[in-house]
């Protein structure tokens, strides 16, 4: 494939490993590099990478902002589905990873590249979500994953590389760094290093984004959040861009010590890995639309939600957000959100958020069925047939003396 590549783009961050990964790219293919940044939220400044870029002789540079589209069309949709992997992890770095691929694609086409590049290892996850979204997106296009192909196998030899070719080395990250990280407007992740053995807990300074419980204020902080069709459109009544919104919710929720998680989770490639998540503005909002799903979702259509959500899930952890399967989903779940209107109200206290009332034009809550006081609505003399034919296959294994 060498002999066969002119021109690539790379998925370029600005950090060590990706400008090795660039200049490797044109001492090995012998080929241009354009490289892409994306502005997820990250939080950091981008013009650095731009110039490192420019500096290691990169053809083309694109930094796109990609926050909007990213809200918008990946993490709205996901959290209409209340997606969670395992159960607990609310996939922050897992949904950022298709759009990157997206965008990757379209600037290999308006470039005229012949491959697209990324620096994902081989043990992680993030290398199939990348590829498979690559060749969902065109079929043929030519993958280089660097970490499979070279023999720069560990942090000395990359840094080594990087001297050697004069390739700017920030001061922290000469030697061993304490973890990884990964950042985007959802969620920031740290794994490995100081938090691979899942015995120890985390010291506080790998959170970034949300401040220790023991710390926040003493007093609650009530929030409401306003929905249409499923998704966040306002927060305490003020309307805000998907963008805008989530970054709101992250500065109350980090206030107050929301959204920290540390897993053990299950690779798609096969083993166990060990992360710590900061998700605070994910967190409240989950707890938000599940709140305001509860009084507008049919309980047919809630439980077989419930019962398709892990699915949906894995789908996105494993990297087939561009699969049919998701695509069918992503139908039934936005199917189901037609009614979800109304306003939630959380209390954020201490590291939780809990939704303490909620309120809905599109309501299915009857009060004069649920009243304990009397009611002209409900016959109670309706339960007992109802119970004796849910009893009947019960009442025959019994006889039966099954």
């Amino acid at each position: 494939m060498r002999d066969t590549v002119k021109k690539v783009v790379l998925a370029y961050s600005g950090g060590l490993d990706t400008s090795v990964i660039l200049r490797w790219l044109q001492d090995t293919y012998r080929c241009d590099v354009v490289t892409f940044t994306a502005d997820l939220g990250q939080g950091e400044e981008l013009d650095p990478a731009r110039r490192k870029a420019e500096m290691l002789g990169a053809l083309e540079i694109f930094v796109d902002d990609l926050r909007e589209e990213f809200v918008r069309d990946f993490v709205f949709p996901m959290f209409r589905a209340n997606a969670l992997y395992e159960g607990a992890y609310l996939l922050g770095t897992s949904i950022a990873r298709p759009l990157i691929a997206k965008r990757q694609i379209e600037i290999a086409r308006q470039v005229d590249a012949d491959a697209v590049a990324h620096g994902a290892t081989g043990k992680g996850n993030d290398q199939v979500r990348f590829e498979l979204s690559y060749y969902a997106l065109n079929p043929d296009i030519k993958v280089i994953a660097p970490w499979r192909e070279w023999n720069l196998s560990s942090r000395t030899r990359l840094l080594a590389y990087a001297e050697q070719h004069q390739i700017p080395i920030a001061k922290d990250k000469r030697g061993e760094a304490p973890f990884s990280l990964d950042a985007n407007l959802l969620h920031v992740s740290a794994e490995g290093k100081v938090l691979e053995d899942p015995w120890v807990e985390p010291e506080e300074f790998v959170f970034s984004r949300t401040v220790a419980p023991e710390a926040t204020p003493d007093r609650p902080e009530y929030v409401e959040i306003a929905f249409q069709r499923g998704d966040p459109v306002a927060v305490n009544g003020e309307p805000l861009t998907p963008a805008a919104l989530l970054q709101r919710l992250n500065e109350l929720g980090g206030k107050h010590g929301v959204g920290r998680l540390d897993l053990v989770e299950n690779r798609f490639v096969g083993m166990k890995s060990r992360g710590v998540y900061e998700t605070p503005g994910g967190t409240v909002l989950q707890a938000a639309h599940r709140g305001i799903e509860s009084l507008t979702l049919d309980r047919g259509a809630a439980h077989l939600k419930d019962e398709l959500m892990p699915r949906y899930a894995e789908l996105i952890y494993n990297g087939f957000w561009f699969s049919p399967e998701r695509q069918m989903l992503q139908a039934l779940i936005d199917k189901s959100q037609e009614h979800v209107d109304g306003v939630v109200r959380l209390k954020l206290y201490k590291g939780s958020a809990r939704v303490v009332g909620r309120k809905s034009p599109r309501s299915l809550y009857s009060l004069a069925h649920v009243t304990f006081e009397e009611d002209a609505v409900y016959d109670q003399r309706d339960a007992e047939g109802f119970i004796k034919l849910n009893a009947l296959r019960l009442r025959l294994a019994a006889r039966r003396g099954s």
